[in-house]
């Protein structure tokens, strides 16, 4: 059994709502992104669960039903973030000439 965190009754773990005071349970963070090309009309759902201190994706049909998901702890989103993130841009030609000529 867990405990409400608002006014400490005992309930099961499971519920996201506490049935005494209708404090949620689950602390969460949600962003969709829509699929693009070939997916268009699908999307991609990420969820922060706080604190349990995971994520978990899910991706959504055309008809807004969810088709998969999987859960990511801390360290894995980390290292997605991190593989997702934009390169850091090259320097150009002129860019290496400018420098070059002010040296």
């Amino acid at each position: 059994m867990a405990q409400c965190l608002q006014c400490e009754a005992e309930l099961p773990s499971e519920y996201r709502y506490c049935p005494w005071c209708a404090t949620p349970q689950r602390r969460k963070l949600v962003e969709f992104f829509m699929g693009t090309d070939v997916d268009a009309g699908r999307a991609l759902r990420v969820s922060r669960y706080l604190p349990e201190r995971r994520v978990r994706f899910s991706v959504w049909d055309e008809t807004g039903e969810a088709r998969a998901a999987v859960s990511i702890g801390e360290d894995e989103a980390a290292r997605l973030a991190e593989f997702v993130a934009p390169l850091p841009n090259k320097p150009s030609l002129l860019d290496d000439l400018r420098a070059f000529v002010r040296r």
